[in-house]
């Protein structure tokens, strides 16, 4: 393999920009599992998730976004051309587990939480918290619900279409695509990295946000394995709304040393300076 090829495909630990989409085959249907692709999702009726949008996507190769065998089949793809590969269940989200599947009677179902608000709705794919574990609900009877907790594409073929739309080697570009990786919205931090130290302004909407505090430590992590800067910061700005330093007006212009003596006081000059004898002349 020449070495002109060897820098067009993927390496493990690239990051790069990601176009694809992802099916789940089986059971006489073919459900969108995501896709960067907005048409795709258009078709398939499906909206993305809150703070994501269409259009290729940070992605780290061989990382942990997609299950494993996914991830490795994204070593060695050539940057720039679209690639479909097949995925047996197990290396995409494995096989069934049939203990996974379980029968609880409708009184404790109807005791749940998210059953006893006032649009609660109950049938065949409802969403279930249950003992701390998520599942979906395969079947029901006026006394029995069957809950399925194996991961939604479980025991399914996966067919997967991708395009590395480019490898990210700016150390800016890769510092936002990990923020991206980690937490989301990497568009709205300002990222700067200057002489190995990277430095991240957090966003006003992050600033209070539960997830962004779960995600920094991720984040952090992943910035030291990636980018290995010497230091981090991360910047967090709160300015107090009707703080003096906002509110305070700007100070009147001090009348000119050579003003004449009249009882009139100066009008300030026009462009909210002193005047100077060369302004004057």
């Amino acid at each position: 393999m020449s070495p002109h090829a060897d820098a067009a495909e993927t390496k493990s630990g690239d990051l790069v920009l990601l176009d694809f989409e992802l099916w789940a085959e089986g059971g006489a249907r073919t459900d969108l599992i995501d896709t960067s692709r907005e048409d795709v999702a258009s078709t398939a009726g499906v909206k993305p998730a809150e703070g994501i949008t269409f259009g290729p996507r940070p992605h780290l190769v061989g990382g942990d976004y997609f299950p494993g065998g996914i991830e490795t089949s994204l070593v060695g793809l050539p940057v720039g051309t679209e690639t479909t590969k097949e995925f047996p269940p197990a290396e995409a989200f494995g096989e069934k587990d049939p203990k996974l599947i379980e029968l609880f009677s409708m009184h404790e179902i109807s005791r749940l939480p998210e059953m006893r608000r006032e649009d609660a709705h109950l049938d065949v794919g409802t969403v279930l918290n249950i003992r701390n574990r998520r599942g979906r609900v395969v079947s029901l009877t006026a006394a029995r619900v069957r809950v399925d907790f194996n991961p939604p594409f479980a025991g399914r073929k996966v067919r997967g279409v991708f395009k590395v739309v480019e490898r990210l080697t700016e150390a800016e570009d890769q510092a936002r695509a990990v923020v991206d990786l980690a937490y989301g919205r990497g568009k709205e931090f300002g990222v700067k990295v200057h002489q190995h130290v990277v430095t991240l302004k957090v966003p006003d909407r992050a600033k209070f946000d539960l997830g962004w505090f779960a995600a920094k430590p991720r984040l952090i992590e992943r910035l030291r394995t990636t980018l290995k800067p010497k230091s981090i910061e991360v910047v967090e700005e709160y300015v107090t709304p009707g703080s003096k330093a906002a509110a305070e007006p700007t100070e009147t212009p001090a009348p000119p040393p050579d003003a004449p003596a009249t009882g009139d006081e100066p009008s300030p000059h026009p462009h909210g300076r002193k005047s100077t004898k060369s302004d004057s002349a």
